[in-house]
């Protein structure tokens, strides 16, 4: 299986970046980091098949569309479709065709779609794993930029008194959609990681809060 990592990585590497755009939350490095966490997930879960897995990472992300974009949540079926008909060309294994590919669909968290087998959730986990932690925070506050988000509300940063929208306030982000993903972990391993990244995260919120102003903190 080590061979066929090797053999297999550059190559899907290469399929992956003729497909970016210019989003930097969704680069060629993300993909690397989302390979790279579900490979420590995988040592938890050796009896995974690793190709499937692999190649599921980094093609994931073959069809992005932006988060407010309509047809968002069709994306990720989209991405495994075209991964299927890229992997056929490039000579992949095609009785891991399928397994691919509903990995694929299955990663996203606007799709809703649930994960069927262990790749499946080792690949959701290792995705989501990447929008928590310092690097998620880079990439809540890049992609919350690119939509003409407003880094927090004027007087209540920490939504005391008021809805949460983040749509409108980058920090809301961590409190509407990165608050619930631990839950949404499909594996024990996954699950500790996006509590301590979580944790993280929060505690980023608070001193951001502080340092906003007092007042405006509510207090």
């Amino acid at each position: 299986m080590n061979d066929l990592i090797t053999y297999w990585q550059p190559r899907l590497a290469a399929i992956a970046q003729s497909a970016t755009g210019d989003d930097g939350a969704h680069d060629l490095q993300h993909l690397h980091r989302v390979w790279q966490s579900a490979a420590r997930l995988l040592a938890r879960s050796p009896e995974a098949d690793a190709l499937v897995v692999l190649a599921a990472c980094y093609l994931h992300d073959l069809v992005n569309l932006p988060k407010n974009h309509p047809q968002r949540s069709a994306a990720s079926r989209q991405a495994a479709a075209l991964a299927t008909v890229k992997l056929s060309q490039a000579g992949f294994p095609p009785d891991r065709l399928a397994a691919v590919a509903h990995a694929i669909e299955a990663h996203s968290f606007s799709a809703a779609i649930a994960p069927r087998t262990l790749e499946a959730r080792i690949v959701q986990d290792a995705d989501r794993l990447d929008a928590l932690g310092a690097i998620g925070l880079a990439r809540l506050f890049y992609t919350a930029g690119r939509m003409g988000s407003a880094l927090a509300h004027a007087d209540d940063p920490g939504a005391m008194h008021r809805e949460p929208d983040d749509r409108a306030y980058a920090l809301d982000h961590i409190e509407c959609k990165l608050a619930t993903l631990p839950a949404t972990m499909q594996t024990a391993a996954g699950q500790a990681l996006a509590n301590e990244r979580l944790d993280w995260l929060r505690a980023y919120r608070d001193r951001f809060i502080e340092e906003w102003g007092g007042a405006a903190a509510g207090s």
